[in-house]
């Protein structure tokens, strides 16, 4: 487990750091904070924002910069949300899928089944709370809130992993739980994100360039190798895929899947999902993050493992784009949105939670209580990455957007409020 550990904290520190300078930032100096997010590096007809959009979000700003009519501006926020932050969603759908298919995945059996039970209680909880919430503040604002509905359903891994750690202790049978419930719950949140958020109008013949990618490079370069080293115990062909071309045709394919997401409507962050299942991988899963991954030599680990160092910097950078809002935007959707997490969480987990271990006689982990579930919804509660993400589509920018990603940056407080609980039921931290 201590990979995991590592490789958490590492995230968490940058994403942490960047977010503390955007907040400090924006309520200091919020005119040049919204113009260094919103600056245009490329005015094109393929890429970015729309400009129309652009134009309404810098108002008077605009005039600024002088550039040609485009249908497009490729802004910083636009290259970090929706270009960079595929890395980060292509390296949480490896461990995903890895989870899910392979021989030992985490995701599979009984073992997984109350987790996942519980991972749905931590979503329609959540909603109930938001959106129940909402409909007492009347038509007009349910209306204008009621697209936020699936913010408060995401659980941020790295630190709910992090505070799970200080709540239960490394060794505790919680913990894994919680990083079962917590990788499920935002493998539910990609489905959310690609169905309910769309980025733009809906052209799903675009998706085909991205099957026919994710198709061919399977077959070109993963596929076709090992068929025709068969009988070839030197593996002649896939070795020299592998040591030659590595994973340069699977970048290729991904930057063509990710403009098909771009172009169908679908948010592109998701764009190299498809591309993930294609590379060469390991016969068996080891667990989320596990050490024995950095020994493994298949492409797929190998490529995540290039990619962890970039993509905590590209999380720094997510950090510092997204949560530069002033503490005068708090309203009621921050409020929806924390009653959402700090509420609908844990009592969503525990009720999930119990009915799948008792009712349906799936069991608990050795070692773990029945209150533990309700320990374990309140750590899930930590929103923040995803909550962000999901607020910054969820609704257009402006003070319902910069109040509803308040509450997700708020959603911190579950970390208190986890340990007071911890410590008022007794929980008994396992170490080893």
């Amino acid at each position: 487990m201590y990979r995991v550990w590592n490789f958490l904290t590492n995230y968490s520190l940058l994403l942490i750091l960047g977010a503390v300078i955007a907040l400090v930032w924006a309520n200091t100096d919020a005119h040049s904070y919204h113009l260094f997010v919103d600056y245009p590096l490329w005015f094109n007809d393929y890429v970015g924002s729309s400009l129309h959009h652009w134009e309404q979000v810098l108002g008077e700003d605009a005039a600024l910069f002088g550039h040609a009519e485009t249908a497009k501006v490729l802004t910083a926020h636009y290259l970090v949300n929706d270009v960079l932050m595929a890395f980060f969603f292509a390296i949480a759908g490896k461990e995903v899928w890895e989870a899910v298919i392979l021989k030992n995945g985490s995701l599979r059996g009984k073992k997984a089944a109350t987790p996942l039970f519980a991972t749905a209680g931590g979503m329609f909880g959540p909603i109930a709370v938001y959106l129940g919430l909402a409909w007492f503040l009347g038509p007009d604002k349910f209306g204008a809130v009621a697209n936020g509905w699936a913010i408060p359903t995401a659980t941020d891994i790295a630190f709910s992993y992090l505070v799970g750690r200080i709540v239960f202790g490394a060794g505790h049978p919680a913990v894994r739980f919680l990083l079962l419930l917590a990788i499920a719950d935002d493998a539910i949140g990609l489905i959310i994100l690609a169905i309910f958020y769309p980025s733009g109008d809906l052209a799903p013949a675009w998706l085909l360039l991205s099957l026919g990618s994710a198709v061919g490079v399977f077959f070109l370069f993963n596929w076709l190798p090992r068929r025709m080293d068969r009988g070839d115990q030197l593996r002649t062909r896939s070795t020299w895929m592998r040591n030659t071309l590595s994973f340069w045709p699977y970048l290729a394919a991904g930057a063509l899947s990710w403009y098909g997401f771009a172009q169908s409507g679908l948010h592109p962050a998701l764009g190299l999902l498809p591309i993930v299942p294609t590379l060469p991988h390991a016969d068996r899963a080891f667990g989320f993050f596990a050490e024995a991954e950095q020994y493994l030599t298949d492409l797929l680990n190998h490529a995540e493992h290039l990619l962890k160092h970039p993509v905590e910097i590209v999380l720094f950078f997510f950090g510092l784009m997204n949560a530069g809002v002033t503490f005068s935007s708090i309203s009621e959707p921050t409020w929806l949105v924390l009653a959402g997490l700090l509420i609908g969480k844990p009592i969503g987990i525990m009720l999930f939670g119990y009915i799948g271990a008792y009712t349906l006689k799936l069991g608990l982990p050795a070692g773990m209580r029945t209150i533990d579930l309700f320990i374990i919804g309140c750590v899930a509660a930590i929103g923040f990455t995803v909550s962000l993400f999901v607020a910054s589509v969820a609704f257009d920018p402006g003070p319902i957007q910069d109040a509803a990603k308040m509450g997700a940056l708020f959603s911190f407080a579950a970390a208190g409020v986890s340990i007071l609980a911890g410590k008022l039921l007794r929980v008994q931290k396992v170490d080893v």
